[in-house]
């Protein structure tokens, strides 16, 4: 937890969040999610940290946790149920 900035944790719910409403939107293809929390990602960093390198990292690291932490959530519930 040392490389992320705690001001970041609420982007990383928040990308968690916009990636559980993408993912239930028919219109919008699965395979562009992750490129539009990593742009979300990005820009929300800029703000919140400013406009800077280690605004675009923080930003890309918010992105990999948020995918990372759904990725845990939905491999355990594929694992518990036995597929």
């Amino acid at each position: 937890m040392e490389y992320v900035a705690p001001e970041m944790l609420i982007v990383i719910a928040a990308l968690w969040v916009l990636g559980m409403f993408l993912k239930n939107t028919p219109s919008f293809p699965d395979w562009f999610i992750v490129w539009a929390i990593l742009i979300a990602g990005i820009v929300a960093a800029l703000f919140v940290v400013g406009f800077s390198v280690e605004g675009v990292i923080q930003g890309i690291i918010a992105a990999g946790v948020a995918v990372f932490v759904h990725q845990l959530i939905v491999q355990t519930k594929h694992q518990e149920g036995g597929q």
